[in-house]
C-alpha cells in the first residue's frame, strides 16, 4: 500500500540510477528480502510522520532492517551526497548555478 511518503514511479526513476554510486557496498551474505525502494519508503515514512521506528506499518520492511540501513547510509554520508546531487539537478533545471554560488 503506498503512503503519501512513498516514492512515486517518477521519483524512483530519478533516484534508482544514483544509488549504486552513492550507497555504501553491503557485504552480501544472502539475498536481501527487501528492495532499496522499499527500504527508502520505510525511511521516508518514519521521517515524514515522526513516528518511532517500531511503529512502521507492517507492510513496510521490518523496522529493525529499515533503521539499520538508515544508520549505515547516514553514517557513510550517503544521504547528504544524494541530497547534494538532487539539489544540483533541481538548480540546473531552473537554470541556476548547480553549486549554489553566484556567477561573477
Amino acid at each position: 500500500m503506498p503512503y503519501s511518503s512513498s516514492l512515486t514511479d517518477e521519483e524512483w526513476e530519478i533516484l534508482e540510477p544514483l544509488l549504486p554510486e552513492i550507497l555504501p557496498p553491503k557485504k552480501q551474505t544472502r539475498p536481501s528480502n527487501w528492495t532499496k525502494r522499499e527500504l527508502l519508503d520505510g525511511i521516508f515514512y518514519q521521517l515524514k510522520n515522526g513516528c518511532n521506528w517500531e511503529d512502521l506499518p507492517k507492510d513496510l520492511p521490518p523496522y529493525s532492517t529499515v533503521y539499520w540501513h538508515y544508520k549505515q547510509w547516514r553514517a557513510q554520508g550517503a544521504i547528504e551526497k544524494l541530497m547534494g546531487i538532487l539539489h544540483s539537478q533541481v538548480r540546473e533545471q531552473v537554470k541556476k548555478n548547480p553549486n549554489g554560488r553566484r556567477c561573477s
